[in-house]
């Protein structure tokens, strides 16, 4: 199997409510007709999950829900540059997340990991266990699948409007 031009990941738990985001809009997007080439994956909250799904994929795109700060929905794109920093370590070793991810993969693959690196944050009303998304984060999964279909059809992990 060749490596996709475009890898997709969702990231999250849906066992606590919003948290699910990531995972809900692979799901969304699985329901849709994407170019070739285009890969989609649910990495739940395994961070090496990322890192083996997006080695070798020219392009990525990460989708996670964002600790509860501000307004619930409100989506947060952030291109990968702003991420190329190492993340705060964690006392616990096993607590390895995207953000570890990212910063592992170009370390450890270099040209092999995506140069092109977009994620998308969805404020969470709710981290709470439980399933089902507030009604304000499932509004904005599904704002966030049609952005990424189109990012997709055009062929890039650049901003898309």
């Amino acid at each position: 199997m060749s490596a996709p031009a475009l890898a997709i990941i969702g990231c999250g738990n849906p066992n606590r409510r919003d948290d699910g985001a990531g995972p809900q809009v692979v799901s969304l997007l699985k329901r849709r007709s994407l170019p070739a080439g285009v890969a989609l994956f649910d990495a739940g909250t395994d961070g090496m999950a990322v890192i083996y799904r997006a080695r070798g994929a020219a392009r990525l795109v990460i989708v996670d829900a964002r600790r509860p700060e501000g307004a619930p929905g409100t989506v947060y794109e952030v291109p990968g540059e702003v991420l190329a920093a190492p993340p705060p370590q964690s006392f616990n070793l096993h607590d390895f997340r995207w953000d570890h991810a990212l910063y592992a993969g170009r370390k450890l693959y270099g040209e092999g990991f995506p140069a092109q690196v977009r994620v998308f944050l969805i404020e969470a009303a709710s981290l709470d266990f439980g399933l089902g998304l507030s009604p304000a984060v499932a509004a904005a999964a599904e704002s966030v699948a049609e952005r990424i279909a189109r990012l997709a059809e055009a062929g890039g992990a650049g901003a898309v409007a």
